[in-house]
This record gives C-alpha cells, sequence and structure tokens, in this order.
C-alpha cells in the first residue's frame, strides 16, 4: 500500500508516541499494511530493549493471547512466562458464600494466563525489531504536537519534526500528548495505593486468583507458581509507604497476618512497587488525524484485571479502522475512519469501565451503611449461575473484540442455559 503515499509530505505515515505495550503492539499491527511507523519513546534505547521489573502480573484473556500470537509478540514468550489462571475467588469479609468462576466447562483448561509487564514489553520490542518499516526514536522528549487537515506533526526537542498520516497517542493514562490535542479527559483518583511483591508461600495456590475485600483493604493473589504469587495490596497511601519501607522479615509477617495464614509462611521474593489508584476516560478517543489507544483513552482500575487487555482491544480496533480507512480512502486518518474507532472503542470500554468503577467504589467503602448492599451484591453474583457462565466466557472467548450482533445472541443464551 505503500504506493498511495508517493507524493505526500509525510517523512512517515503513522507517528506513534510512546513504546510501551501497547504503542508496540500497534506498531506491530500496523507495519503489516505496508505503513511507515515511527514511534517516539522517551526513555533511552536501553531501557526499551531491557525493560526493568515493575512488579506488574498482567491476566492476559484468550483474546489478548490471540493478538498477542497474530502480532507475533507472543512467539517471544517463552510457555513457562505464561502461568495458567484456572479459577477466580471474589471474596468479602463475613460473607460465607464467595464468588467462584471456573476454566471448567468453559472447553478451555485455564481462564487466562498470568505474564509479568516486563515479559510483554520485552517481546513487544523482540517483534518490532524484525519490522523494516518501524523506526524508533528513543531518548526523545517531545516539545509539541500539531494536527490539521493535511498532516499531523511532531516537534521533539532535539528540533527534529516527524510528519505523519496519523499521530496516535500510547503514552500512558497521564498522556501528555492526549492534553496537548486539546483532549479532556475524566479522571478520578481514589486515594488508595496498590503496593505489589511477590511472594513464596507454604500452602499452594492451586492457580487460583483471590480478590479478597474487607477490613479497609483489598487484597489479592496471583498464581505464578504453585508456590509463589503476586500479592497485591490496596491500603492508604501513607500505610502503603510504611509497609514498602519494613525490613523483609516484618513485611512478610505482616502480609501473613492480613492473608490471615491462608497460605502459611510467607517470604518475599525480590522488590516491592507501589502505585497510586488513579482512573481515567477520555471524553474522545479522536482528533482531527489523531488517535488514543491504550491508558491514554481508557485508564482502568486493577480490581478486575482487564486494563491491559482493553489497551489490546484498541490496538486491534484502530488497526482495523486504518486498514478500512487505507482501502477505501488511500487515507490512513479519514475522519470516518477515526469516527468508527472512537465509536466502537467507547461501546466495547465504557460499559466495563463504569461496571470496574462502580465495584471498585462499592468495595472499597467500609462504611457501616455500604456493608450490607456489599454482602448482597457478592450473595447474589455467587449464586447466579448464567453471571459466572458469562464471566467465563468473556475470558475465555478469542474471537474478535467486536463479534457481530448474532454472536453476540448465541452467547447470551449460552448462558442462559439451566445447570
Amino acid at each position: 500500500m505503500r504506493d498511495h503515499y508517493h507524493g505526500t509530505p509525510w517523512t512517515t505515515d503513522v507517528a506513534i508516541i510512546g513504546a510501551g505495550p501497547a504503542g508496540l503492539a500497534l506498531a506491530c499491527a500496523l507495519a503489516p499494511l505496508g505503513l511507515r511507523i515511527g514511534l517516539v519513546e522517551r526513555q533511552p534505547l536501553q531501557a526499551l530493549a531491557e525493560p526493568a521489573f515493575d512488579g506488574r502480573e498482567i491476566a492476559l484473556t484468550h483474546a489478548s493471547l490471540r493478538l498477542l500470537h497474530e502480532l507475533g509478540i507472543a512467539a517471544h514468550i517463552p510457555a513457562a512466562a505464561m502461568p495458567p489462571l484456572r479459577t477466580a475467588r471474589v471474596i468479602e469479609r463475613d460473607v460465607a458464600r464467595e464468588l467462584q468462576v471456573h476454566a471448567a466447562g468453559t472447553g478451555h483448561d485455564r481462564l487466562g494466563s498470568l505474564v509479568s509487564n516486563r515479559t510483554i514489553r520485552t517481546a513487544a520490542w523482540q517483534a518490532v525489531q524484525a519490522l523494516p518499516d518501524v523506526q524508533v526514536h528513543a531518548g526523545a522528549t517531545v516539545d509539541a504536537v500539531h494536527t490539521d487537515a493535511r498532516a499531523a506533526e511532531v516537534r521533539l526537542a532535539d528540533g527534529r519534526v516527524l510528519r505523519a498520516g496519523l499521530l496516535v497517542a500510547a503514552d500512558s493514562r497521564m498522556s501528555q500528548t492526549r492534553q496537548a490535542l486539546g483532549i479532556a479527559a475524566d479522571i478520578h483518583d481514589f486515594g488508595r495505593h496498590m503496593l505489589v511483591c511477590r511472594m513464596r508461600h507454604e500452602v499452594a495456590n492451586d492457580g487460583v486468583a483471590w480478590q479478597w475485600f474487607g477490613d479497609g483493604q483489598t487484597r489479592a493473589l496471583l498464581p505464578l507458581e504453585p508456590q509463589l504469587s503476586s500479592v497485591v495490596l490496596t491500603l492508604t497511601g501513607a500505610e502503603a509507604q510504611r509497609m514498602e519501607r519494613l525490613d523483609d522479615g516484618a513485611f512478610a509477617g505482616e502480609v501473613e497476618r492480613r492473608f490471615e495464614h491462608r497460605l502459611g509462611r510467607m517470604t518475599a521474593v525480590g522488590s516491592r512497587h507501589r502505585y497510586p489508584l488513579t482512573t481515567v476516560y477520555a471524553r474522545h478517543f479522536v482528533a482531527t488525524r489523531a488517535a488514543l489507544v491504550g491508558d491514554a483513552a481508557v485508564g482502568m482500575h486493577p480490581v478486575t484485571a482487564h486494563g491491559f487487555n482493553l489497551g489490546l482491544a484498541s490496538v486491534e480496533r484502530l488497526a482495523v479502522a486504518v486498514a478500512d480507512s487505507l482501502h477505501r480512502h488511500a487515507d490512513p486518518a479519514h475522519p470516518r475512519a477515526l469516527a468508527s474507532y472512537q465509536r466502537r472503542h467507547r461501546r466495547g470500554s465504557l460499559p466495563l469501565f463504569l461496571a470496574t468503577a462502580t465495584v471498585a467504589r462499592l468495595y472499597g467503602d467500609d462504611r457501616t451503611a455500604a456493608r450490607p448492599l456489599r454482602r448482597a451484591a457478592l450473595e447474589a453474583a455467587a449464586g447466579l449461575a448464567p453471571f459466572r457462565r458469562a464471566l467465563a466466557a468473556g475470558l475465555v472467548d478469542d474471537g474478535p473484540v467486536d463479534p457481530r450482533a448474532s454472536d453476540r445472541v448465541r452467547n447470551a443464551l449460552q448462558w442462559l442455559r439451566p445447570g
């Protein structure tokens, strides 16, 4: 399709700002369309090639794994680095009944796979290295961006200028590119921090992930090996800072206590990482010759572990829109194609974003008045087999991110079946 661009004033067809997992995945999705891709990243080249461990473990759905295979990224992830997630438990303090979602009955041996963020970043970088039409501008700071009907322009602090047919912001939930484009976003600070650490424990986890609410905290467990898990505590900022400063022995002892010794003796492995909990939803996902993907478009609360999965969905939707725009208009950023991307990603992301925010607010509220509602909601969810089947089906579905209406109806009927 390169022939479409002969005679244009563009120096590259698509400029992607941000070489995190979403930006790298988008480069892998767009390069096969015959497009020249310019990746702009403030981190140095060494940090992209060998990303630091950041504590985050990503629960990949089957749809995300399917896309990572299609993009050539999964080929660089060893099977041993993708431990299975077989069951998910949601527990509420003082509620005897818990919500459990199983892979059994789905036709799959797992609900999804857990992969560290560092592993995904490394694999995505290796996949990009095989793409001759992707040029990486590492260690580059963006000074300004401008778009109009003819081109998008990215001015770098060192004086270089990239002119592109399409500008994509993939530079985190606090995206400076989004702000420079004049796109507003709804930002909510939950007033909590997430403290993450890998820990070994005596009692095997059996491939079960926990989400445990109550006592003014949220405890989560992500199974990596039978006796190795990622422990995630959601606490006030002051409490998270205090725990972050504890020595290894005191830290392990406190985590044991917070998990009520259900995993036996626990030992911290490696570094601890703390992140403030803030969600972001951009009011628009597109502008003239520009689009947002990943966290720049939607920054999710981690309670449902769907952040990166939604980011990959935005990559798939934008790649489909760009391919259609090239076919119909010989332009990667025709307004109709970008409008289609915005419509599809908003429809696919807003219900999940609102539901996740509601769950986070409800189960993060330890006021006495909120507890009966929390208990009732969990007991109702635990007792509804169609709801549990719908959750499992959504995780194991490896089809397109936007199924046809007939497929939605068929799936709904499957969820409602007796038994």
